[in-house]
């Protein structure tokens, strides 16, 4: 699926892959329930996400954490706040760092609770996308506290993009235990 352009495609996007990754979650095997993630035998997966993240749990919470970094961040720009995007003491070259914050409070969390989060999560993104115009979301540095970028961008990051990368994750953890 192309990177949405405006923001219908950005709903059809954030929509489809939602639904593409529930019918997924749904879709598993037992021994892929009752297996933890491993990729540690292929060479080329070499980012932090794929030692981090060691089951479905792990995934979802961190595309809950993400969505609530959005509205945290959406509310504190509206309230006047200049909040960065991030947790205070990251940035970009650090976010590695805090997503392992994020994995450490989730641990004590069951899968069930995660996808409950993560759906209402989804929700309130998706309720707070319905607030911005097609201009709001789309033209650069329409919000001066955007950096030069568009608020859309955050968006797709926190939805249709990033549950791509669950699928894939999933998908991959499919594949290692189908192949045993």
């Amino acid at each position: 699926m192309p990177r949405p352009k405006n923001k219908e495609e950005l709903k059809i996007a954030a929509d489809t892959n939602y639904k593409k990754l529930l019918t997924l979650i749904d879709g598993r095997s037992e021994a892929e329930t009752g297996t933890d993630y491993d990729f540690s035998a292929d060479e080329k997966k070499k980012e932090a996400h794929w030692r981090r993240d060691n089951n479905l749990r792990d995934v979802l919470m961190h595309l809950n954490e993400w969505h609530l970094l959005l509205l945290e961040w959406i509310k504190n720009r509206e309230n006047g706040s200049n909040k960065p995007f991030l947790m205070e003491g990251y940035n970009w070259k650090t976010y590695g760092d805090m997503n392992l914050v994020f994995w450490k409070r989730c641990q004590n969390i069951s899968e069930e609770e995660a996808l409950n989060r993560f759906k209402a999560s989804h929700k309130q993104v998706m309720e707070a996308l319905d607030g911005f115009t097609q201009e709001e979301l789309f033209t650069k540095s329409y919000y001066p506290w955007v950096g030069g970028s568009c608020i859309g961008s955050y968006f797709i990051s926190t939805t249709s993009s990033h549950y791509d990368w669950a699928m894939k994750k999933m998908k991959a953890h499919k594949k290692i235990v189908v192949g045993k």
